[in-house]
């Protein structure tokens, strides 16, 4: 499910974008041994009734109500040069926990969205290992070379972050040093799994 053998989860942020409908996401929530909720993504953890395990956020989008609930777990940060995901993030890593499982960060506003995805990449160079699962796949933030489960047919993108020397093996179509975002989208995986080969950072997105 997970795409990554190595991939033993510490904890699951939820981040205040649209609450997970898919099968995966939904099961990483249910199963999280670590919840961290960005702000306002209590409100929608409150009304599937699921209590996080610590709330984190400069509190402009919790409400007041649950503000109060959960005063002694919420972690009011008040600093405007990170987003919430990023205070989440951190919060974990003084705690020792670095494989994180992001839900929730894409839907509603799209550069929120963009945003979300991009920081996956300032993570890694961090050693931080990041996943962001979405209700129609995943994004895998990679370095150098590294081989990741799939199936027969299923749909991968593969988006350059000044990475050189690019290659895969399992995919369909043959990697190069993309230059453009949109290049190395729309690849399609031959067998159980694809190795790709580079020098620097990349950010792989397999569909479900």
């Amino acid at each position: 499910m997970l795409n990554n053998k190595s991939f033993d989860i510490d904890a699951v942020i939820l981040a205040n974008g649209t609450y997970p409908h898919a099968d995966i996401p939904l099961q990483l929530l249910k199963e999280a041994p670590f919840l961290i909720a960005c702000d306002g993504a209590t409100n929608a953890l409150v009304r599937h009734h699921i209590i996080p395990t610590v709330i984190i956020g400069d509190g402009d989008s919790i409400s007041p109500e649950n503000k109060e609930r959960f005063r002694d777990i919420f972690h009011q940060v008040a600093d405007q040069e990170t987003n919430d995901l990023t205070k989440a993030v951190n919060y974990l890593e003084e705690q020792g926990m670095i494989n994180i499982a992001v839900l929730g960060a894409t839907g509603g506003r799209d550069d929120h969205a963009l945003g979300n995805i991009s920081l996956l990449v300032e993570y890694i160079r961090r050693k931080i290992n990041v996943r962001m699962f979405t209700d129609y796949g995943v994004f895998i933030p990679l370095h150098g070379v590294q081989t990741l489960s799939s199936t027969k047919g299923q749909q991968v993108s593969i988006f350059n972050f000044g990475a050189k020397n690019i290659q895969g093996h399992g995919l369909k179509y043959p990697l190069y040093d993309f230059t453009n975002w949109w290049q190395g989208t729309l690849n399609e995986a031959e067998g159980s799994e694809i190795t790709i080969h580079a020098e620097g950072d990349y950010l792989v997105y397999m569909a479900y």
